[in-house]
């Protein structure tokens, strides 16, 4: 008997195939949390064709008998569990339930094997289509907020962070860029294969594989390594457009705390992107967001803030998505003031009157689904940060800002945790107020 499996019981003990978040309701599962994934992938980029296999080891929150993965528009070969044939393994639209040769006892570490293949392809959803997506000539990959799971069997909700190996093999000549440290890298019979580790917590939707054919530029290695991938005829215009990097990153880690990762990548593809992409470890920008005269200057320090806000600290529920959009877009405010345009007072009042010609009817804290990626999100989410630095004064508040990216360092956040952390860091009982005027009312302040 495999160790933590027992004997099937009388009565069957089924996990959830939903994470209970009602943002992505047929997302995650419940009854265990994914811990590691390994990841190995076979692909062809002229043909679109994966090849891959999966291993998961999880943990059991109760006892299971059935299971179930997120896994969308890619065929499924073989499962095992403790390396037994699972009993059964259906594939309904994009879940894979999975029941086990035993009873997996609450507690329990369990190891689920996959074998998968297929064209992966984004899936549809209520913010446009997600997931693995083809090039011109290459492969990115769009994961927030339900894209993990084109690519890879998961358990694909924010709240279940794991560490990867991702292994990726396809033709010589192109460059494989994913999350964490490249750990090896060899080629044979005209294809390359590539392994990354990722030895911090990730969520799903931040796992990515860019691929392409691609320059490597080192920018530096301090304050953490910088490294850029770019198209060659665009060597000019990223050399400008990312020449500051290091200065943002120096600057965000004295405002926020030490940048969280151990390297900070940037992807620029050939193609050009409606907006830029966030994934722990590194951003993909578009060719169209490197003009060579920094006027993308905005989109690199959000996507840079992320790296805090959104992958070091994770929302827990998309509800509170405001919590990693809202600081993203306060470190674009505080950028312009450090390289001298407008300071993030001026930037505040010039957004607080563009968000009075809107209409009033978003509450921030609980946006809706449809609604969750809406500017007011974004701009409402700043200004509470604003008007909170305001009643603090910068050095409380910004000693309160490290102090909480340390906290809840690689963990995950709620508005609910956010108040309480501040109030006790601060001793101010108006934190909770200003969120209840600006993130939990639909009417608009003043400043």
């Amino acid at each position: 008997m495999v160790e933590g499996v027992m004997p099937h019981t009388s009565s069957a003990h089924y996990g959830a195939a939903t994470a209970g978040d009602p943002y992505i309701p047929t997302s995650g599962n419940g009854g265990y949390l994914a811990e590691h994934y390994d990841l190995a992938l076979d692909y062809r980029v002229a043909t679109n064709r994966l090849s891959a296999t999966a291993i998961i080891t999880a943990r059991a929150l109760t006892a299971l008998d059935r299971f179930s993965l997120d896994c969308a528009g890619l065929s499924i070969d073989k499962v095992t569990v403790n390396g037994v044939p699972a009993r059964k393994v259906s594939h309904v639209a994009r879940k894979v339930f999975i029941t086990v040769p035993g009873t997996i006892e609450a507690g329990a570490r369990f190891e689920i094997l996959v074998r998968y293949r297929g064209a992966p392809h984004p899936v549809r959803s209520a913010w446009g289509e997600v997931g693995w997506e083809e090039l011109d000539d290459g492969v990115l990959v769009s994961g927030q907020p339900c894209g993990a799971q084109t690519w890879f069997p998961c358990n694909d909700h924010p709240s279940n962070k794991a560490t990867y190996r991702i292994g990726v093999s396809c033709e010589s000549g192109y460059t494989v860029i994913s999350n964490g440290t490249l750990v090896s890298q060899s080629a044979r019979s005209g294809r390359t294969s590539w392994t990354y580790d990722v030895h911090e917590p990730m969520a799903t939707y931040l796992a990515t594989v860019s691929i392409g054919r691609y320059r490597r530029r080192d920018l530096a290695a301090s304050p953490v390594a910088q490294s850029l991938f770019f198209p060659a005829d665009m060597s000019p215009a990223v050399a400008t457009d990312f020449g500051r990097l290091g200065e943002m990153i120096t600057f965000f880690g004295e405002k926020f705390g030490p940048y969280p990762f151990s390297a900070y990548s940037v992807v620029v593809t050939d193609d050009e992107l409606e907006i830029p992409l966030e994934a722990h470890g590194l951003a993909v920008f578009g060719r169209n967001h490197a003009d060579g005269v920094h006027g993308s200057d905005r989109l690199i320090a959000h996507e840079l803030a992320h790296q805090w806000y959104g992958n070091s600290l994770t929302v827990s529920r998309w509800q509170d998505i405001w919590l990693q959009e809202g600081f993203a877009c306060y470190a674009e405010w505080l950028w312009e003031e450090q390289r001298g345009g407008l300071t993030a007072d001026q930037s505040a009042h010039a957004f607080r009157n563009e968000l009075n010609k809107l209409p009033k009817d978003l509450v921030v804290g609980d946006p809706g689904p449809h609604s969750m990626f809406d500017d007011r999100v974004y701009k409402r989410g700043a200004l509470a940060l604003h008007a909170i630095r305001r009643s603090l004064g910068d050095e409380a508040f910004f000693s309160a800002l490290r102090a909480y990216t340390l906290a809840f360092r690689h963990g995950h956040v709620t508005t609910d945790a956010f108040v309480a952390f501040f109030a006790e860091h601060t001793g101010s009982r108006a934190i909770g107020k200003f969120i209840d005027r600006w993130i939990m009312q639909s009417a608009l302040p003043s400043l």
